[in-house]
Formats: C-alpha cells, sequence, structure tokens
C-alpha cells in the first residue's frame, strides 16, 4: 500500500490542505449568540463543508449530527426560557431577520442553522424532533454568494458560513460580519489555489 502523500494531507483544525492552513488567521469571537450548526452525517466529512470553520471562529458555538437510524437529533433541551431560538430558513414565509425583529424580544439568541443545500434546509425543521419552538427567520435578499467551489442551484443560495456571517453581522454587529467575511475570502482563495487557479 503506497504512503499517502503530505501535499493530500489536511489540518485537522481548519481542514485545508496542510500546505494552505489558515488556522492562524482564524479570528475569535465570544458572542452571546450561541450558534448551533446542524449537519447530516454525511456532509460532516465533506471537505467543501464551509460552516465547520465558522464554529472555529465561535467558541459559544456546537456542532449537531443528524441522520442516525433509530437516533433522531432532538433539540428540545435548546427550548430555554431565557434562550430566544432563531432558525434560519430559507422560505419566502419566514420573516426576514431585522434589527426591528430582534428588538421585540431582547433574550440572547440561539441561532440554529441547517447545513446543506436549500432544498435539504428547507425540509429539515419539518424532520427534527424538538425544532418546531425555534421562529424561523430568513435572511435578507440581495446577497451573491462567493463560494464557487460548490454549485449552488437556487439563485439566493449562500455557503453556509456566508449565511453565519450575514445573520450574526445583524444579531451581534457588522464588525462580526466583516471578520468571519474576511476569514471566509482567505478559505475560498486557498481552496481555489489548492485546486490549480491562480493566486486570486
Amino acid at each position: 500500500m503506497g504512503a499517502r502523500s503530505k501535499r493530500s494531507e489536511r489540518c485537522q483544525r481548519c481542514r485545508m490542505l496542510v500546505q494552505h492552513c489558515i488556522c492562524r488567521q482564524i479570528p475569535l469571537y465570544p458572542l452571546e449568540t450561541r450558534l448551533i450548526l446542524i449537519m447530516h452525517r454525511r456532509e460532516v466529512s465533506k471537505t467543501t463543508a464551509t460552516g465547520p470553520l465558522a464554529l472555529k471562529a465561535l467558541p459559544n458555538s456546537e456542532l449537531r449530527i443528524h441522520g442516525h437510524q433509530g437516533h433522531p437529533l432532538d433539540l428540545s433541551d435548546l427550548n430555554l426560557p431565557e434562550r430566544r431560538t432563531l432558525l434560519l430558513y430559507p422560505g419566502d414565509e419566514a420573516p426576514t431577520l431585522s434589527e426591528s425583529l430582534l428588538a421585540r424580544d431582547n433574550r440572547p439568541v440561539n441561532l440554529l442553522v441547517p447545513d446543506g443545500s436549500w432544498r435539504q434546509a428547507a425540509k429539515m425543521w419539518k424532520r427534527l424532533p424538538g425544532i418546531e419552538h425555534a421562529e424561523m427567520v430568513r435572511l435578507p435578499e440581495g446577497q451573491q454568494t462567493r463560494w464557487g467551489v460548490r454549485r449552488e442551484h437556487h439563485a439566493e443560495g449562500l455557503a453556509t458560513f456566508e449565511a453565519i456571517a450575514t445573520a450574526l453581522g445583524i444579531i451581534e454587529s457588522p464588525a462580526v460580519q466583516s471578520g468571519l467575511e474576511e476569514l471566509f475570502r482567505l478559505m475560498v482563495q486557498r481552496t481555489l489555489l489548492s485546486r490549480g487557479y491562480p493566486d486570486l
């Protein structure tokens, strides 16, 4: 069995190829908002999944995995009186996340973010026990994705990382959004570089 090339090894933290590691550039934002990233078990190991990198910048966050047969992911423990739970949902029926929406309830936020395609995210809320207490919200329209590595079939689809950054820009501050977006730009740049594109 041949030895594995070191050029194909990935950093265990940022999941980039080791020669393109971006760990030193990851900012830390210990926010009051708590991010809960929800991923299907088949998606967790995919290197094109952008959500896990956002977790590294947000220490008050966690990954929850669904899709294990016989062991459905139960989110009912997030239904706490001292926190408000918002679910990013890509449907027109959901109200737009905004300062005015947040002003109606000033409790700290649990932000549920489904990772996956637009279609997967739209179905997830119907399938996970305990998610019914969450308020569905959608992001403001107009932003276009900068993630050209994985095809998005929905016209307004964003990479999970971009969606998280945009949401936290509204919930927390524009400074948090810009810092996360800078990390995302670096991730895109290094990913394209590793695939043979020039340094953009």
